[in-house]
């Protein structure tokens, strides 16, 4: 995904560093080439504001040796950089979901998770009703989920199945206090894309991952 595109994943940058920031974000740890080519500018003017934002504490470097030649450098966000995305009021979320926990109990936190997920369910089966296709319904519910601040995009792999992933988690904080969130948006997924499909997450970012992914798949595919 271009950097010109970001917009539609749930944050819009401002500034060639935000795009900088945005694009690690999305693509992982890039070299400053790379980088360059995604947003249109020289490699040198990339690393400059690389420099730029490593002296802020938001990016740092490490070095990959792959075959005969020089290292290379890849850039990659550091923990100080994760606040500049949505974070939807995480401290507020983790207080009341302790309070709940401690003064209610887990069940009640169990209900509160699952009337969430029946809700959240219900919005995403109404808006890609009219999408028989499984590409065309993961592409709506990669929409949806850009709207909701989790910067999400999909691709065809090689052997035909598809890559869902949500470079961003608004609700991380929520999640790893309670991570019935998790479970209960898988169930979500896998409802709203249908019976046809299989779902496996692959990468989570409450597990220490760089995003969440999931592998979708045709049944007997």
């Amino acid at each position: 995904m271009s950097s010109e595109n970001l917009e539609n994943v749930g944050w819009s940058p401002r500034n060639a560093s935000e795009r900088i920031l945005a694009a690690l974000k999305m693509h992982g740890a890039e070299t400053s080439a790379t980088l360059g080519k995604k947003l249109g500018i020289t490699g040198e003017a990339a690393r400059q504001q690389l420099v730029r934002l490593a002296d802020q504490g938001l990016v740092e470097a490490t070095s990959e040796a792959k075959g005969v030649g020089r290292p290379k450098q890849l850039w990659h966000l550091t923990d100080a950089a994760q606040s500049r995305f949505p974070d939807t009021h995480a401290n507020l979320t983790t207080q009341l979901l302790r309070i709940i926990r401690d003064q209610l109990g887990e069940a009640a936190l169990d209900r509160i998770i699952t009337i969430r997920e029946a809700e959240t369910r219900a919005c995403y089966e109404a808006k890609l009703a009219d999408k028989s296709d499984l590409a065309d319904r993961v592409a709506a519910l990669a929409r949806l989920r850009s709207e909701e601040g989790y910067m999400a995009e999909w691709r065809r792999q090689p052997d035909g199945s598809i890559l869902f992933a949500e470079n961003h988690c608004p609700i991380c904080m929520a999640a790893t206090a309670c991570q019935g969130f998790c479970r209960a948006e898988l169930e979500v997924f896998r409802a709203v894309l249908g019976p046809s499909a299989e779902i496996e997450r692959a990468e989570h970012i409450v597990k220490g991952g760089r995003r969440c992914t999931y592998v979708i798949r045709e049944k007997g595919a």
